[in-house]
């Protein structure tokens, strides 16, 4: 298993990254979280873990370790995979994630898109007592005061100024990742 990832940022989309290390380019899929802290041109480190399949190897990055064992606890659920995981990951932190789960709140569970009752029933059943105990007071939301924050990560995505301050004045409260992942859909149905 590839266990962590060190070198510079290529570039920086909506999904993924390229890392250089070591002359080669290393394209990293991670949560939009994730990603807005990644500067392009600058030097990095991701924790990270290779999935291999029967028709692809693909390489997913988190901010630290408790992420990627988060992610790969989360795949021992009946019918959740990579891709989910990593849903999961964009929508909750690793502590909101274990205050959703102790707290059985299937609701916010259900905000991760492909989450229905069903599974976010099955994820509670099958993870209670099995992500540790994190880094947080569980339940306590992460608040992001300083907008600033997130319009810097829109830019590096890729996104005008403007645009992005646009987006974030016109999205809710929340964690850091929700706030990223609703401006994100509010620039994605302005384009569109």
């Amino acid at each position: 298993m590839i266990a962590s990832l060190r070198g510079r940022v290529e570039s920086v989309r909506l999904d993924r990254a390229v890392i250089e290390a070591g002359g080669l380019g290393y394209e990293v899929l991670a949560a939009p979280n994730t990603l807005s802290s990644l500067r392009v041109g600058e030097e990095t480190r991701l924790a990270t873990m290779l999935v291999v399949r029967e028709d692809s190897m693909t390489l997913y990055g988190f901010a630290d370790a408790d992420e990627r064992a988060v992610f790969e606890t989360v795949q021992t659920v009946s019918g959740v995979g990579p891709r989910l995981a990593l849903a999961i990951l964009a929508v909750h932190t690793p502590d909101q994630l274990r205050a959703a789960i102790a707290g059985e709140d299937l609701k916010a569970l259900e905000r991760v898109p492909g989450i229905g009752k069903k599974v976010a029933s099955r994820l509670v059943l099958e993870l209670k007592g099995k992500l540790g105990e994190g880094h947080a007071v569980p339940g306590a939301p992460v608040v992001l005061d300083d907008a600033d924050e997130i319009v810097s990560a829109l830019t590096q995505l890729g996104w005008p100024q403007r645009d992005s301050e646009a987006a974030v004045a016109a999205v809710g409260g929340g964690s850091t990742a929700e706030r990223l992942r609703a401006a994100l859909q509010y620039l994605a149905v302005g384009r569109g």
